[in-house]
């Protein structure tokens, strides 16, 4: 019998009891090392599902943004544009590689990039002679960015768009697959994500070059010769041929994932949307999000807390909730880089979104009861405030 206080997590993994075939396939036929028959299937199935012509799996999200930016010709005091709301992985493949980093605000319509932003930034950049190589687009949470105002802005200047879909797998913007609107797109099979590998990233792209190069350089660069030959820098990214297995059986249930996602939102919104200064992510007409995990907005005004004093409240029920990504330009890391507000805000639209923000227990495996408990915790705090 499950305890009636169990530990509600924010997002944990979910198999679908179909992962260990594919494993003990690996270990039967001893493809324990990297690349095998499991890599090869997981590359062409991811491709298939998201609609673009390749995909190269990696060991990470982050190796997978690295060989990204590297491919787009990224080097030593380049210049290079990031979503500032977003977790820090989006933007450290930059300094791998010597970039300077800007950042770009988000806007209330997506949460995500501001085209009015990038605009000005791009405008900027210009006129000073500094283009970036690249600009690194996040569709946060779930949901996708404003692509085609991005892409348009982006195209006029022929800067290309990696898209960071790391969150995003399984989202739709117009009719496609998140993550298929930029140059590059990057999903992450990271632990807590929609489907997982446990660790784990795939590049994808319509360019079979990009992702040819991908590999390459994933595999330690090695020219082709009857001995170990290296004329570029390469890396050790490559996902292994046992992830890759768990990954062939996760992506088979990631629709109904998604669908369970959804189910778990609308449940949400259904039961807390009617609290005064409660405001959940929005949805972007045309668009589908994953609803990865389901996030509000408190007016702290009304509510009379703080979303560290709800979490703190929250913890106490012993359910775990979580704080909006903290704006990269807010980051002691990046304390002296530039970064490009939205129009119409004093403040930053990431930072008034990280200062008055909150993340719900969202994982495809909480039962209906388990989210009920989150309900009435959620509902005891914001209206009794005790």
């Amino acid at each position: 019998m499950v305890a009636e206080n169990k530990r509600i997590l924010l997002s944990s993994p979910h198999m679908s009891g179909n992962e260990q075939n594919y494993i003990n396939n690996a270990f039967k036929e001893n493809w324990i090392a990297p690349l095998g028959p499991n890599v090869n299937q997981f590359e062409l199935d991811i491709a298939a599902y998201a609609g673009v012509k390749g995909a190269s799996v990696t060991s990470s999200g982050t190796g997978a943004i690295h060989l990204a930016l590297d491919i787009l010709g990224v080097k030593q005091g380049d210049s290079v544009f990031c979503s500032t709301f977003t977790f820090v992985a989006s933007a450290n493949p930059a300094l791998y590689l010597g970039a300077v980093i800007t950042f770009i605000d988000s806007e209330v319509e997506t949460w995500n990039m501001s085209p009015f932003a990038l605009e000005r930034a791009l405008s900027d950049a210009k006129k000073m002679g500094k283009l970036p190589k690249a600009i690194i687009v996040v569709n946060l949470y779930g949901q996708s960015a404003q692509m085609d105002e991005l892409l348009e802005i982006a195209n006029s200047y022929n800067v290309p768009i990696i898209e960071d879909a790391a969150e995003s797998l399984g989202a739709e913007y117009k009719g496609k697959k998140s993550g298929t609107l930029g140059k590059i797109g990057i999903y992450s099979f990271n632990g807590n994500k929609i489907i997982t590998t446990s660790g784990g990233g795939v590049l994808i792209s319509d360019d079979e070059e990009i992702i040819s190069r991908s590999r390459f350089l994933a595999t330690q660069a090695r020219d082709e010769a009857p001995h170990y030959q290296h004329s570029v820098v390469g890396y050790n990214y490559r996902m292994s041929n046992i992830l890759a297995g768990v990954g062939i059986a996760q992506l088979q249930v990631l629709d109904e994932r998604v669908a369970r996602r959804r189910e778990i939102f609308d449940t949400y919104y259904q039961e807390l949307a009617g609290i005064e200064g409660v405001q959940f992510m929005p949805e972007l007409s045309g668009t589908k999000s994953n609803r990865w995990l389901t996030t509000l907005t408190i007016d702290q005004k009304i509510i009379q807390l703080s979303p560290y004093e709800i979490m703190d409240k929250m913890n106490e029920a012993n359910i775990e909730t979580r704080a909006l990504w903290k704006p990269l330009h807010m980051q002691p890391l990046f304390k002296d880089n530039k970064f490009y507000k939205d129009k119409n805000s004093l403040e930053s639209t990431a930072g008034l979104l990280f200062a008055n923000g909150l993340c719900l227990p969202s994982g495809s495996n909480m039962t209906n009861a388990e989210q009920t408990r989150v309900i009435e915790a959620i509902k005891k705090i914001a209206l009794n405030k005790k």
